[in-house]
């Protein structure tokens, strides 16, 4: 009885969580559209989101696109279809590896960076100083932050695809002596428009689960410096489950573009 009363517990505390964040989402879009706006802060964190990102997700997409093309390149070879591994790659980097990973990469650093800060604000009762002084913390803190991220990752996942495909290149022209004008001609030739628009489009909605959770996390720390804690784990828990939910519904709405 008392293990149906903890399961029960448990499913209200998950639905009660997902309709405060559909309730803060709702909030955010409410907000992120009515002026006045913070264009100064936006900048700013448009800068901490993407400036601060670029070495990180430069440095593993380019470890990626290398190893990748090791493992795969004695596979290939076996059944005679070497040729064919920059096409492989690219398609393979554009349309799934690149975005998924540069969006948890995004996840853990910026998602626990947006949950840590604000968690830290809300515990030194800062937020609370700004509403008491008129202004309005939610667009201040939370649009502009959610709006970077959203504006950010789809940049950061060209960025990481263009490393990745580099990394490829070179593991190629070292083993395989192909060219940089014939491997990015097979990469291009191979890659369609349809391949780069439901990439880029789902890239938005990665940056906008990353910003929301992370904010969301943030915003409604509970008191005290553990809970400063809590809110960096679960808001990288949290947007690293969500990632993977959109890039499913993502990819299911993609195969039906593609059957019809």
């Amino acid at each position: 009885m008392d293990s149906l009363l903890q399961i029960r517990d448990r499913v209200g505390s998950f639905f009660d969580e997902v309709g405060d964040l559909s309730r803060f989402t709702a909030r955010f879009f409410r907000e992120g559209f009515r002026p006045p706006f913070e264009w100064s802060e936006f900048f700013k964190q448009c800068y901490n989101v993407g400036n601060r990102s670029l070495t990180l997700v430069g440095i593993t997409g380019f470890i990626i696109g290398m190893v990748f093309t090791m493992q795969s390149r004695p596979t290939l070879i076996e059944f005679g279809a070497v040729s064919w591994m920059p096409s492989m790659v690219g398609l393979t980097i554009v349309r799934e590896v690149g975005p998924v990973l540069t969006a948890l990469i995004c996840a853990g650093r910026i998602g626990s960076g947006i949950g840590a800060e604000l968690g830290s604000m809300r515990v030194t009762e800062q937020i609370d100083a700004m509403e008491v002084s008129g202004t309005n913390p939610f667009k201040y803190l939370v649009v502009t932050r959610v709006m970077a991220c959203i504006f950010m990752l789809p940049l950061l996942v060209f960025f990481g695809d263009a490393l990745a495909l580099y990394g490829s290149y070179l593991v190629e022209n070292i083993k395989g002596d192909v060219s940089f004008q014939l491997y990015f001609n097979q990469v291009f030739d191979a890659l369609a428009f349809g391949d780069l628009l439901p990439s880029t489009f789902k890239s938005f909605f990665f940056g906008l689960a990353i910003g929301v959770v992370g904010c969301y996390k943030g915003y409604n720390c509970s008191k005290g410096t553990a809970g400063v804690g809590v809110a960096a784990n679960t808001a990288v828990v949290v947007s690293s489950l969500l990632l993977f939910i959109l890039d499913f519904m993502a990819v299911m709405v993609t195969d039906i573009f593609y059957d019809l």
